[in-house]
């Protein structure tokens, strides 16, 4: 039996959700599950480690980065719906100490 490929959307306001499966790689698809139980596929832009976040919707560069409800970053680049959002396109807000 195949792995389910998902990513978690756990709060309304988030624009990332979460890979919770392994071996996700550019072009995979994936079922983004949100907490009313509603499934979105999206095709995966990158090598997506497990544990790692994906982009649910396109993100302007300048726009927050929200994850469980929380800012915690800002965007450097555009980023498309679907691809990996880690520090290649991302500055953190967390544990800065300038802000």
């Amino acid at each position: 039996m195949e792995e389910a490929k998902i990513a978690l959307h756990v709060n309304d306001k988030d624009n990332v959700a979460t890979i919770f499966a392994n071996g996700i790689t550019d072009g995979t698809e994936v079922e983004i599950r949100n907490k009313r139980g509603e499934c979105t596929p999206v095709t995966v832009i990158g090598d997506v480690p497990y544990g790692h976040k994906i982009a649910v919707r396109d993100i302007r560069k300048g726009e927050l980065i929200i994850k469980y409800g929380e800012e915690i970053g800002i965007a450097t680049h555009d980023i498309r719906r679907g691809e990996y959002v880690h520090i290649h396109n991302l500055d953190s807000l967390r544990g800065r100490g300038d802000l």
